[in-house]
């Protein structure tokens, strides 16, 4: 196992297209690190820059101590599971798998012994003699998975793996991928365009725009504290609500004003705010920091917050109020017991201590 790092490394296509833009990004040994972001961002042409799939235009990558610029895809220890599988459709399951190891003429002793202990760990053993044709969606993609285990490569890389199977499906192979690297301890890179798939896998997780990395830490630490609006909209389901208001300070008190309501900034925020006195900004609160007041023993009636309930959606275990305080919408997230009525106006309380701000300008975070 290794680490991998890029330093300052870019993509240009022809037509002057800067598809990844000098990221700087350390994957350490042992390390699930998720890269996330919409299509076209540049996630998986930082992989395939990282496989030795698209030369870099400038910068370096390391795997190891060894920098791997100029060195060949196959030279370079390092295992691909692809978004298609890319099985050999007239070969067998155990052929797939072994395929890489016979071209390296591996002892057939080794390559059987590498090729069960893989299928043993994935539970594949009993389709070893199946074609990829008479597997499912889920079995093929464990294939997969197993001819890259069977390499025992430095690295594993995982482009979009899950994007061609049914919901179900894909939470189970979440879980099998998830576990497959506590068992394997390996150094995993793995893109994804779902937030999901990046909250609930990596060790760590870099969100990217437009080539760019916007944000890498943790995922709680992501989740609770993005840097910029594109990373607190993009990570969370449902996404964070934003409002856009204004600051105003009155008794020695910090508010943000909508302009259809009013709620009070906890202290802790003041000394970040206060520049922004009489300027616009943009608010955030996610979908669980809104509580309904009916529910809610003491709300600071600063707080609160009065706005129409559009539609309500039961999810179960939650349910989704889709709110208009008649300037902004928004979503509140509550429990499976709140049903009010649609197309009725509610009181809501704001969990001030959760809120975001952004400068309106350049989207960063505030606070």
């Amino acid at each position: 196992m290794a680490q991998v790092s890029l330093r300052n490394v870019s993509k240009i296509f022809s037509g002057n297209v800067k598809a990844v833009d000098n990221v700087n990004l350390g994957i350490e040994n042992k390390e699930f690190m998720v890269l996330v972001g919409p299509s076209g961002c540049g996630k998986s042409t930082t992989l395939r820059m990282i496989a030795g799939l698209e030369e870099i235009t400038s910068g370096d990558i390391y795997i190891g101590d060894k920098m791997v610029n100029d060195v060949p895809a196959k030279d370079r220890d390092i295992a691909m599971v692809f978004q298609n599988y890319a099985l050999y459709p007239h070969m067998s399951v155990f052929e797939n798998m072994s395929f890489g190891l016979r071209l390296r003429h591996l002892p057939r002793q080794e390559i059987a012994q590498r090729v069960n202990e893989a299928a043993e760990i994935l539970g594949i053993r009993r389709y070893l003699n199946r074609k990829p044709k008479e597997l499912s969606g889920g079995e093929r993609q464990r294939v997969a998975v197993g001819r890259a285990i069977v390499r025992k490569p430095m690295a594993f890389l995982f482009d979009e793996p899950l994007s061609n199977l049914d919901a179900k499906m894909r939470v189970q192979m979440r879980t099998e991928i998830h576990k497959l690297h506590i068992r394997l301890q390996t150094t995993i890179i793995y893109v994804t365009h779902d937030q999901v798939e990046a909250m609930t896998m990596g060790d760590r997780i870099a969100v990217m725009k437009d080539g760019l990395l916007q944000q890498v830490a943790d995922p709680i630490s992501v989740y609770d504290h993005p840097t910029n609006k594109f990373v607190a909209e993009f990570i969370g389901s449902p996404p964070m609500n934003f409002m856009r208001g204004r600051v105003i300070r009155k008794n020695g008190k910090i508010y943000f004003d909508e302009s259809k309501f009013r709620v009070k900034m906890v202290e802790a925020m003041y000394e970040k705010m206060l520049p922004y006195d009489g300027k616009e900004v943009i608010f955030g609160i996610r979908s669980e920091d809104i509580y309904d007041k009916l529910f809610v023993s003491e709300a600071p009636p600063e707080n609160v917050v009065r706005s129409k309930c559009e539609v309500y959606e039961p999810m179960g275990s939650e349910v989704y109020l889709y709110l208009n305080t008649g300037k902004h919408t928004f979503i509140a997230r509550v429990g499976a017991h709140d049903r009010p009525k649609v197309n009725q106006d509610m009181d809501l309380v704001f969990d001030m201590s959760n809120v975001h701000f952004f400068d309106q300008d350049t989207e960063e975070t505030i606070v």
